[in-house]
């Protein structure tokens, strides 16, 4: 894929289009693998520089491509963004009065979204975390 966002002259050429970014888990090809990351008793939740500091440590260490970032600000509290990433996404939505966070992480192609979990239990300190996988596109 080009560097950086695409622009609207930028060209895919037929080598990226062939590039295969499918999953494959047991033998059987997904799009990709989407976790879905609940952390409970959190902190710095109302942190925007943290959230994309953390966003950006997930996305280095998954092995994923930024394209774009962008985080909004809510008044009084909460944050909610998205990373676009050439595998896919992974989006924040924070409640900071409920210590409650809930992140999408969802990437295909020769990526780790599983260490996103570890990493977000690091840096946000949860009293509890949920991470459900979907394995999404079966079959390819």
């Amino acid at each position: 894929m080009p560097e950086g966002p695409m622009q609207p002259t930028d060209k895919i050429t037929p080598t990226e289009v062939a590039k295969d970014y499918a999953v494959v888990r047991g033998g059987v090809r997904y799009a990709g693998v989407h976790l879905i990351i609940d952390l409970k008793g959190a902190e710095k939740l109302n942190d925007l520089a943290f959230i994309e500091t953390t966003l950006r440590t997930c996305i280095k260490a998954s092995g994923a491509t930024l394209l774009h970032i962008h985080l909004h600000p809510f008044e009084p509290n909460g944050v909610s963004g998205v990373a676009v990433l050439a595998e896919s996404h992974i989006s924040v939505h924070t409640w900071p009065d409920d210590g409650f966070a809930a992140f999408d992480v969802f990437m295909c192609g020769d990526t780790k979204p599983e260490v996103c979990a570890d990493i977000l239990k690091a840096a946000f300190k949860p009293d509890s975390m949920t991470v459900q996988e979907l394995l999404r596109g079966e079959g390819l």
